[in-house]
């Protein structure tokens, strides 16, 4: 009985002995998501939204009332400067003109008589047949007539030219873009002009008027290039170059913004005003530059990996270490001297960098390039299928990809950008996680995430 239990236990021992190997190796088991470095172009951009618009627009407004009699245009009609573009019903402006002609002779004839009994009284005061109160009386009304006389032609004339503003003329050359009236119409001229028509200049030559946020404004100069897409035209990328920089900021939902305006050439004329326009303004380039996705700069690694590399990079400054203590043993009092490299083989990390000398960590969290945005670290598998990392360098980025230099790098090399670890129950855990190997999504305009 007591030979039965002993068999028992030690067969208990055994599998709990297998199973715990079992998930031991389990646990050591990665599966590794790669990217590659690749060679080629990169453009760095400041990338906002704006509207298309005409460089000067006109908009035709009357100053007098009535009903609308004619129109002579209508929506996107090519006009000139001078052109009759509509008419207002003039019975009762050429009537007051009528008025104010009657009011004139009147004030001509009552000018004509006190003239004639100035003079007369005039000549009776000369004589001293009248008095000086008769003289100044006459002198009074005399005036009192011609700035009555003046009165009537101003009259007159304002008359006129109301008569005349109910003829629209177009006051420069180009298209109309917007029709507001109808004739039969009746406008209402009061404290401000009823707006009639709205014309463009030119639309060979538009402006986009795009809101760029105030963190990325510092970026953008007159004479800059910019590339822009529009929904109508998917596929195709247009051109055009910063004008101005308007000093105004603009406040909304305490987000600032300032607005600038970029010239358009619209000569095929497929660009309509009033279209939303996604612009890319470029900031640098780079041209056949080592890049690596963002995925890359992202990754974290997992604790075992972390620890699977200071394992090593320890137990090479043990070695090292060693090998010092040998060569200054054997030079003696020679005057030898240890070799340089910081623990490592030929002075340097393994393949391309490792934890800086002396830190046996890694900076800023690995990935994050630690205080300085422009490093970061990146994991691969060299050729011995051994986990490795390099320190690079980062450039400029256009939010997928990021300019990287650095030693060991090549155009194909295979970076990890993700990981997946097999547990011990056979499960596995995600690495993009909260708790895993994906960093945030943060865009740092110094080149590194």
């Amino acid at each position: 009985m007591k030979r039965a239990i002993v068999v028992i236990v030690v067969l208990a021992i055994g599998v709990a002995a297998v199973w715990y190997s079992t998930r031991a190796e389990a646990e050591s088991t990665m599966e590794y998501r790669f990217v590659e470095v690749t060679r080629g172009n990169l453009e760095s951009v400041v990338a906002s939204t704006g509207s298309i618009g005409a460089v000067k627009t006109v908009q035709v407004g009357t100053q007098v009332s009535g009903i609308i009699n004619q129109i002579y245009v209508d929506f996107n009609d090519p006009v000139r400067k001078g052109q009759i573009i509509a008419r207002i019903d003039t019975t009762l402006l050429a009537s007051s003109v009528r008025d104010a002609q009657a009011n004139l002779r009147r004030a001509e004839a009552q000018f004509v008589f006190n003239k004639s009994e100035y003079d007369r009284i005039a000549e009776l005061y000369e004589k001293q047949f009248t008095t000086e109160v008769a003289l100044n009386q006459a002198r009074f009304n005399l005036d009192n007539a011609q700035a009555g006389l003046e009165t009537a032609r101003i009259q007159l004339e304002r008359q006129q030219r109301n008569l005349g503003y109910a003829t629209i003329y177009s006051p420069i050359n180009g298209v109309v873009v917007e029709r507001n009236v109808d004739e039969g119409q009746t406008v209402a001229a009061s404290l401000s002009a009823p707006q009639l028509f709205l014309i463009a200049n030119d639309l060979s030559k538009l402006e986009i008027l795009v809101n760029v946020d105030e963190a990325d404004i510092g970026l953008i100069e007159q004479g800059q290039m910019a590339r822009f897409t529009v929904q109508a035209y998917s596929d195709d990328i247009f051109r055009g170059v910063v004008r101005q920089v308007r000093l105004q900021s603009t406040v909304e939902s305490n987000v600032v913004t300032y607005t600038v305006v970029v010239d358009v050439d619209n000569s095929d004329g497929r660009l309509l005003p009033g279209m939303t326009a996604t612009v890319d303004f470029l900031v640098d380039r780079a041209e056949d530059v080592l890049m690596v996705p963002n995925a890359a700069l992202r990754f974290r690694p997992t604790e075992s990996m972390t620890a699977v590399l200071q394992q090593r990079f320890q137990a090479l400054r043990e070695q090292r270490q060693a090998a010092g203590d040998t060569t200054r043993a054997a030079n003696g009092r020679n005057g030898g001297s240890a070799p340089s490299g910081g623990g490592f083989p030929g002075g340097a990390a393994p393949s391309g960098g490792g934890f800086p000398a002396g830190g046996g960590g890694f900076p800023g969290g690995a990935g994050s390039g630690g205080r300085n945005s422009n490093s970061a670290m990146l994991w691969y598998v060299d050729e011995n299928n051994e986990l490795q990392i390099a320190r690079v360098r980062t450039g400029i980025t256009d939010g997928s990809s990021t300019e990287i230099t650095g030693r060991g790098l090549s155009d194909g090399m295979k970076i990890i950008a993700g990981v997946t670890e097999v547990v011990a129950d056979g499960g596995f855990q995600n690495p993009f996680s909260s708790n895993d190997n994906a960093g945030g999504n943060r865009f740092s305009r110094g080149g590194g995430f």
